[in-house]
This record gives structure tokens, sequence and C-alpha cells, in this order.
């Protein structure tokens, strides 16, 4: 291929080829370069030393990309991983996490089948951040760590993760930082012009009769510039609709249990014999102890679900750069995403139930591996979940550079998300309230634990397909004793919505000034501030749907069925009835508003934060005997404004239950300020040409996470304890809550790493690391609050009485500290490098371990740390020659505390298994002819088909598993063109 360069610039075009990945190597670099990063900077390329007087012809493709990546790495300052495009428009993953998930040491956590959360040594998404351009980004998530599912990988030329920070990275991670990059008109040597289509779909077919099982992914890139090389423009779009089939079981939790002489089960250890005295005699009871001991399920929510994603990506860029010292670039980017989720399913109450009782045939090792439930009043469960998401960004930037010695930067950027979600559930079963009109038995299951992960069932005496069975009807009671405000009667609650909204909102503006020295140990100076305002708030809305007419249960509307049904035949249900939902919300439900959430205390909030960053970094170029030394050292000091602001629940016996529908809201506030200072160095030492030693310590912080410091609050009052105070242990103020005064995770780090470059694409690196932890958030603590201001809840003939005015909050507290510790070893072999006959032939790949000693308060035993996995692998194996293109790679991930959701759409942390996940693709590249630029690929995802599973707590029995998730093998068939 033959490329012409501009001749100001010396930036590498990336290669040439179709590919579900991107490139992955480490890369150190240092703020000034980080659009070398970005765009893979050419280095001494002995290929490209003279390109601006002559066209060059040389490699493209995946090894090209390797070869660049490695050279980027060797000559750079602060430990980064980087990911690169192979060409524009051409990254067929779901989203950059993909990619990322592929990097030493880091991780991803899929959800609805695709990668959205990214780990990075050790450390879950809470504890990173994420740029676009070196720019801040709000997240369409309910905390701070971003959905990277948002961003398509087709429209983003590279990222950049810092694993060590430097003084003037604002918003840097505790574990890290991530930086997308998008492309830079003014860097690239020719127009360009391309287009990528390709078809998707499921080993499996559609597990929903109304969703779709195949969907098509569009690209279309345009970059060009003004003859003089001095403006350019870019335009991207990605349009992507995904089809996802997720054979899904869940289950309620694993209670203890003790088996009856006669084969019951039951939860209490011991009964009292028939026909001795009784309790009140207090003579000669006898009882016997219930043995043997064991685990049995307490119930079920198994069910098959269909997602369609649809999104939309734009980007625009506008850089003007009119003469050497000028230089001028605004990015603008959007994203809109809508996902429709079909789930249809059993909810089966079991031990737990309120009613059923087992009887078990099966105990193997402590748990209960088979047996049977009656009555079991089951409820056929037709959900619909849709999620909205938009997210925009804009930033413009303009720099001067005065000549030898001064360079002024400045930067003003704006980034929002908004997310509106509908989580419907709707309800169907035999009779109300498990027979309560004495007139429905109920059903015999029989349950079976093989070695699948879940359980199978076998319905003994009822077809959960024949819709003459089932009426619309509350079949457990859930409605409890809430009153429906339109009748009077006890509330049915035949379904119900859930409709969160969350919106993030961030304006920031930043000045540097630069001073080149270059004398002596300094090569310059950086001084610069940044100002930053967040605000980011969540607001529940939450309704009942009951049958019209206050009537306890209703036939399903004959409109409402469907011609076909869904069925969980992968678990023992062939078929159950199966109805449109979103009917039934339009012409036939009644709903009535919760005024509280269905959790103990508000989840509305809104968190903002004003923080001024100002720093100063001096970059060091030296010599220690014969040994050459570059680096930076600096200084970050970081002040933070801090507000939360929520609701709280007037006190009152009828009005602070979960999901009451008349509790009383009053608005509460709070919040703090503090200032933290974050040194940072870097240092490299040239050990040989081919030998380096890098050394990395800073300081980095975390914010809380932002529902950890929701202000809204469940009060309550304990009369009992009226004259107490704090040394009587219990005290009249009470109240459930988050903390609005949490101080974010502090960590001091070290880095080490020693790497050999042994050929241009050939390198072998090992690193180690060590952090530790301050301040680590304790979520399920309590604290001493003030609650003078609660003073008008109390009674005028009480408030003299009271012992104090302090009250106690379980909420989230700073009182945890810590350690975490581990090892990297990368590598990129080119095997061309040592024997002809190879070349194109390559291996990459990475191991790390990971270990941590975290605790929640003093003496506490240690804690698994959300996002952590011990150990984590990449392997890729490669082939490129002659246009023929051939990759297949692996990963794996060991067990780690995954973060899930829950009831309510709160988000709740569970142990996920370990998984190892297969990826490959085939294609081939026109590189002559008419077809020139032409390219053709298929690709296959999760090619062993393996699920996402997650346990009954930590250190739980492999056998008790809450979620088993099995997504299918996705197939890709794609073709695109660069004119």
């Amino acid at each position: 291929m033959t490329l012409k360069r501009h001749p100001r610039r010396a930036t590498l075009m990336l290669g040439a080829a179709s590919s579900t990945l991107l490139l992955f190597a480490p890369v150190f670099a240092q703020e000034d370069e980080t659009d070398e990063v970005a765009q893979i900077a050419i280095g001494d390329d002995p290929r490209l030393e003279d390109e601006a007087d002559q066209d060059v012809i040389f490699v493209s493709g995946f090894a090209r990309s390797i070869e660049n990546s490695v050279a980027t790495k060797r000559d750079a300052n602060s430990i980064v991983e980087a990911v690169s495009a192979e060409d524009i428009g051409k990254l067929p993953d779901v989203s950059i996490a993909e990619s990322l998930g592929r990097l030493p040491g880091l991780a991803t956590q899929r959800v609805e089948g695709r990668a959205q959360n990214l780990s990075i040594r050790g450390l879950g998404p809470d504890f990173s951040t994420a740029l676009l351009n070196g720019r801040q980004q709000v997240s369409t998530g309910d905390n701070r760590g971003v959905e990277f599912d948002q961003y398509p990988a087709e429209l983003l030329q590279a990222a950049v993760v810092y694993k060590t920070p430097y003084a003037g990275l604002v918003g840097q991670g505790l574990a890290g930082t991530v930086d997308l990059r998008t492309l830079r008109p003014l860097e690239q040597s020719e127009r360009i012009l391309s287009a990528n289509v390709r078809y998707e779909f499921n080993g499996t077919s559609s597990l929903n009769p109304d969703a779709d099982d195949t969907g098509w992914r569009l690209t279309g890139t345009y970059a060009d510039q003004n003859t003089d090389g001095t403006l350019g423009w870019a335009l991207g779009v990605a349009y992507q609709g995904t089809p996802t089939q997720n054979e899904r079981f869940n289950a309620w939790g694993y209670p203890d249990s003790f088996i009856t002489p006669e084969g019951t089960v039951t939860i209490d250890s011991q009964r009292q014999i028939a026909g001795q005295d009784t309790p009140e005699d207090d003579s000669d009871d006898e009882f016997e102890a219930f043995s043997p001991y064991g685990a049995i399920i307490g119930g079920a929510k198994p069910y098959v679900q269909t997602n369609n994603l649809e999104r939309i990506g734009l980007i625009g860029i506008l850089q003007y750069e009119p003469t050497d010292g000028l230089s001028s670039v605004i990015d603008l980017y959007y994203s809109d995403f809508e996902e429709d989720q079909y789930l249809r399913g059993i909810e089966l109450p079991l031990l737990w139930g309120g009613g059923p009782v087992a009887t078990a045939t099966t105990l193997e090792d402590g748990f209960v591996t088979q047996g049977v439930y009656s009555p079991v009043y089951g409820v056929v469960r037709n959900d619909y979940n849709r999620r909205e998401a938009e997210l925009f960004s804009a930033g413009w930037n303009v720099g001067y550079d005065f000549g030898d010695t001064w360079t002024i930067e400045a930067d003003l950027s704006y980034s929002r998300a908004d997310r509106d979600d509908f989580l419907l559930e709707s309800y169907a079963g035999t009779s109300y309230n498990k027979g309560a009109n004495g007139t429905d038995p109920g059903n015999s299951l029989a349950f079976e634990q093989t070695g699948d992960d879940f359980f199978y069932f076998n319905s003994l005496n009822l077809d959960y397909g024949d819709p003459s069975r089932f009426v619309l009807t509350d079949p457990q009671g859930w409605g409890g004793g809430n009153t429906d405000p339109n009748t009077g009667n006890p509330l049915v609650q035949a379904g119900f919505i859930n409709a969160p909204t969350t919106e993030d909102e961030l304006t920031q503006i930043e000045a540097s000034l630069t001073k080149r020295i270059e004398n002596g140990f300094l090569e310059e100076i950086v001084a610069g501030a940044n100002y930053g305002k967040r605000e980011k708030s969540r607001v529940f809305e939450q309704f009942f749907l009951t049958p019209p007419g206050g009537a306890t249960s209703a036939p399903i509307p004959q409109e409402a069925l469907l011609d076909k049904q869904a069925g969980m035949d992968y678990l023992g249900i062939p078929a159950q009835v199966t109805y449109d939902p979103l009917y039934l919300v339009d012409n036939f439900y009644t709903q009535v508003q919760v005024a509280g959430s269905s959790l103990n205390f508000p989840q509305d909030w809104t968190v903002e934060e004003k923080v001024l960053t100002a720093w100063l970094r001096a970059d060091l170029d030296l010599t220690l005997g014969a040994i050459p030394v570059t680096g930076n050292i600096g200084v970050q000091m970081v002040n933070t404004d801090q507000t939360s602001s929520g609701v709280r629940i007037r006190p009152g016996s009828d009005d602070t239950d979960a999901g009451s529908t008349d509790a009383q809201f009053i608005p509460v506030e709070d919040g703090d300020s503090y200032t933290d200072w974050l040194p940072s160095l870097n240092l490299i030492f040239a050990l040989t040409e081919d030998t380096q030693l890098r050394f990395g310590a800073a300081r980095t912080l975390a914010r809380a996470r932002m529902d950890q410091l929701n202000a809204s609050l469940s009060l309550s009052l304990q009369p009992q304890y009226l004259g107490n105070t704090l040394e009587d242990g219990q005290v009249y103020f009470n109240a459930n809550g988050g903390n609005p005064l949490l101080k974010p995770y502090i960590s001091d780090g070290v880095d080490l790493s020693i790497e050999h470059y042994f050929s241009p694409g050939g390198y072998v690196a090992l690193a180690g690391y060590y952090k530790d932890l301050k301040d680590y958030v304790n979520g399920s603590s309590s604290f001493v609050a003030d609650f003078t201001q609660f003073l008008n809840e109390v009674p005028d003939d009480l408030v003299d009485q009271l012992g104090t005015t302090d009250g106690i909050i379980s909420g989230p507290t700073n009182e945890g500290e810590g350690e975490i510790l581990g090892a990297e070893f990368s590598f990129a072999v080119p095997f061309g490098d040592f024997a002809e006959p190879l070349d194109g032939v390559g291996l990459l790949g990475s191991v790390s371990y990971t270990d941590s000693e975290v605790t929640l308060f003093e003496g506490a035993p240690a804690i698994q740390v959300p996002g952590l996995s011990e150990w984590v692998g990449n392997l890729t194996a490669y082939f490129e020659r002659g246009g023929f293109e051939s990759r297949i790679s692996y990963r794996y991930r060991d067990s780690f505390l995954a973060e899930v959701s829950g009831i309510s759409a709160n988000r709740l942390f569970r142990t996920a298994k370990s998984e190892s996940l297969i990826d490959a693709q085939i294609g081939y590249r026109f590189e002559s002819g008419p077809l020139d630029g032409f390219s053709v690929s298929l690709q296959a995802l999760n090619l062993t088909d393996e699920p996402f599973v997650t346990l009954d707590g930590i250190g739980a029995d492999d056998r008790q598993v809450i979620d088993y998730q099995s997504y299918g093998r996705t197939f890709l068939i794609g073709a695109s063109y660069r004119f």
C-alpha cells in the first residue's frame, strides 16, 4: 500500500485490516506524548525516514501495528497500556471494553453477554476513570464507573490506559485511567473514505417469539484536509443492531435446613416429640434433634431472555493549525443507545415461599440435590425491560507555541449523560395469594441438580403452557398489607413497574503553561489548573399494577396472548403461558404509584461536586553514572467541595415500610470539603540499548460511589431509648441511609518494570506493583450524626427528656484499609524474526497475578475486593500473509466479586466463577487490482459458549449457584471497503 505523508507530521497511518481485536501491548507515554500514543508514533523506523520526499511501501495489518506499539512503549515516559485500531472504521467489537479486556492486568465483566465493566489490576470500575481525548467523561451507569458499551469501537482510533499517573493527568483513577482517542484529521496522510457492513447472528435462535435474532452493524468514516494541510475535518457514524440470547437460571438462595425422620425439610433444628408435655409444663419436655443437615434451594426465578440492542454513534472533529505555533481542535461525540429486553420465565417460591413443603430424596455432602416441593404456587412472568441512554461530549482545545521556550494551552469541555429505564414485571398464576380461596391445591414440583450449575424441574400436575389454567393476579400476595388508594381494598400486585432515571453532567475548564529548559537535568516544567463542576442525580418512580375494578384476578385477554410460546427446555419446562405485557400496560392494568422505594431507604439523590485541580511537573533528562535516566516528578493538588441532597421519610408507623403507597418525604442535604495532595514520580533507566528498568511511585485517589454519598435516609425514633446517651449503646434517633461526608479512597502505590526488546516487534516484560489502601469505604457500617435538625419530629413533652441529640445512622464509612500487590508478565513474539518461513506468524499475550488484604474495620477479617481476580491471562496467535488473515484469542479470568443488578434495579455484589473465552476470525484483504481496499471477514465470539455464573456469597459451595447465564455463540460476516 502506498501512503503519502504530510511533511510536517511524523505519525503512522494505522494498518488496513478488519479485526475482532484492537491491538494490545504495553506502551509508555507522558502528558505531552498522548497524541503520539493514540496514533502510534513511527519513531525511528528506517523505512519511513525519507517519507516526506517519496512514497513508501511498508507492512500493514496486525503485525505492523504491534511493531509500532512496541516502539512507542520503548520510547515514552510513564507506564501505560495501549490499544489501537488497525484501520479506520474496521473495529467490530461491541464496545472498546472487548479490546481493553485483552491488555495485561485488565479484565472485563460481561453484562447481558457483552463486555461492559473494566477491572484494572484487581480493582473494579469504581476505582478507575475514563477520558475521551484527554477529557473526563460522565457515566450512564448508577455510579462513576463508565459503561464502555456506550462507545462504539468503530469510531475510536486508540485507547491508552495509564497505570501510573503523572501530575497533570486530571481525573486520574486509583487503579488506572482509560483515555479513549478519536483520530486527528491533520495527522492522516490522505483523504479517508471507508465503509463497513457486518451481519450478526447468534447460534441460538430467538428465545422469545416477539424479539429479533439477527442484526446489522454499519460504519462510515470520512476525513480530509485542505491543500495547505492547515485545516482538517473528520466525520464518523456507526450503527449497531445486535441481538443476544440468554438462557438463565436464577436462585433466591440456599437456606440451611434439617431433614426430619419422615424425609421432609425444615429450617428448625429440632421439634417437640408428639404426646409429651407441653412447653408450659416446664417439666419433662422431650425434643428430637433433626439430622442430617443440608442446604436446599429456597426459591428460583429462571427465564429465557432476548435482548435487542440498537445504538448509533456520531463523531465530528475539526482541527486547525494555520501556523507552526497555533493549534486548535474541536471534538464532538454523540451516542444514542436503546436496548429492549424480553424476559419470560416462572418464579418458584419454594422453602422461602411461605408454604411449600420439601421432601428431600437425595442429600450429597451437605447439599440437597434432589427432592419434591408441594404445594407450589408458581408466578408465571412475562417481563419487559427498556433502557434508553444518550451520551454527548464536546471539547475545544487551543494551544500556542511561542518558539523554543514557552507553550500555553487551554481546554474547555462538556459531557452529559441521560438514562431512562423502564422495568416491567407482569404476573400470572393459578390463583390469588397462594390459593387463598381454598380451591387451588397448588402444584407438586420435582427438582434435581446435576453437573450443569443449575436445577432441572419437573412439574408433576400442572402444564405451565396451558392458558386456561392461569389468570392475571398476585399469586403470592406480594401486595402485602398496603391499601389500593383507588378502591380502599387490599392491594393486589399483579405486576410492577420500576422506572429510574439518571442524569449526569460535567463542565470543565483547564489551562497549562510549559517552560522548556533543556539544561542540566531538567527538560521542561509544566504548571496548570483545572476546574470542574459535576452534578449527578437519580430518581425512582415505581408502580404497582393491579387488575381493574379492584378484582383479585382476571383472565388473560385473548388479544395479549402470542401465537408462539416461550419455554425453558434447558431446565425441564418446555412451555409457559406467553403474552405481551406492554399490551396489558396500555389496555388492562390499573397503575398505583409507590411513594417509597421497595428498599429500606429512599433511592432518590443528587450529588454535586466542585473540584479544583492544580499541578506542577518537571520532566527529567539526566545521567546517573553511565546510565541515562528520563522521567518526570510532580505534585497535584485536588480541592473538593461535595454536596448531596435527597429525601427522608417522615417517621410514622403507617408510612415507613418499603414499597409504601403513602410515605411522606422531607428534603435533606449535607456535604463536606477537603483537599488532597497527590505526588508522583516516573523514572526510566536505560540499562542497555535494548533493556530498560522503569520505576513509578504515586499517591492516587478514587471518589466514593455516588449511591454511597446519597443523603437520603429513613428516620426511626426509638421511645424506649429516649433518655439514653451514646454510652448506653442504643439511642432515641436511628436511621438508614448513605453518607454525604465520605472521603475518597487513597492509595500509595509503587510500580517496577523491566523490559527487554529483541526485535522491532518483539519484547518481554515483567512488572510488579504494590498499593497501600487507606480510607477504604465500609458499605455496611454505622456512624454517629447530629440529629438536632430533626427535633421537630419529637413531641414537645419529650424533648426535655432526650438523653442526647446524637443518633446512629446505618451507612457507609471510611474505616477500611489494606494492600494490593501483584505481578504481570507480557510478551510479543513475531516468529518471522527467527525464521523467514514463519514471517507473518506471531504470538502475544500476558498473565497477571493479584493478591489483596483489605479489612473494613480494625480486627475484621479480610474481604474480597470487588472486581479482583487473582489470575488473569490473555493469549493471541495470528497469521498474516499475502492478504490472508487469521487470528484466535483466549482470555481467562479467575473468580471475582461482580456487581450485578438486584431488587428494584439496586446494585449488589455476587461472587462470579472463573471463565475462559475464545474468539476467532478469518479474513482476506485485497492488496492490488480492481478490488484493492476491499476486505471480507468471518468472526466467531465465545466459541465455547462459556456461561456467566455467580454463587451464593463469598466462599460458597460451587453448587449453590445464584445466577447462571448462557449467551451462546455470536457470529459476524462482514465486508469493508476503503475508497
